[in-house]
């Protein structure tokens, strides 16, 4: 009980300082990352850092990196609780998302990449996630309505 209750305290206290939209793009991340065929354990929050939330008339963008411990529990078998494992993997996610301005926000774009942490230190892939991320900000700033994914891929019959 006393090796889980601080990282229960840390967890719950990085998570008061967070924004509605931040708490919503870590949910997503876990989500997508617990996704993964190759993830046979669930992982929980260790860290958010590098956050960044800025607003303007398209929206609102959120960009954050969180740090991921791996857990006990298998996937499969999710248990009530869930050891972390001190000396096991330690993925890190970088998460880009953008969000319109309604009163429930929807996900205009979104970029996540997740893995080692030296891995998203390399400098091919940390300058693909710096591009990605700022075509994700761009969302929606193209003209008057949002541009949402795909939106524009069957606008044109053939002619008859």
């Amino acid at each position: 009980v006393s090796l889980w209750l601080p990282l229960a305290l840390g967890v719950a206290a990085v998570a008061a300082g967070q924004s509605p939209l931040q708490r919503r793009v870590v949910r997503d991340v876990l989500e997508y990352f617990h996704g993964r065929s190759n993830v046979h354990f669930l992982f929980k929050e260790r860290e958010v850092d590098g956050v960044t939330e800025r607003e303007d008339p398209s929206g609102t963008f959120v960009q954050l990196r969180l740090g991921l411990a791996q857990t006990t529990c298998r996937k499969r078998a999710p248990q009530r609780h869930c050891r972390v494992l001190e000396s096991r993997r330690k993925p890190t996610c970088l998460a880009c998302y953008k969000f319109d301005t309604s009163d429930v926000p929807k996900v205009l774009d979104k970029y996540h990449n997740c893995g080692p942490s030296h891995h998203l230190a390399a400098k091919e892939i940390r300058q693909r996630d710096e591009a990605e991320c700022r075509a994700v900000e761009e969302a929606g700033k193209g003209g008057d309505t949002p541009y949402l994914p795909g939106m524009f891929a069957f606008s044109r019959g053939l002619p008859a």
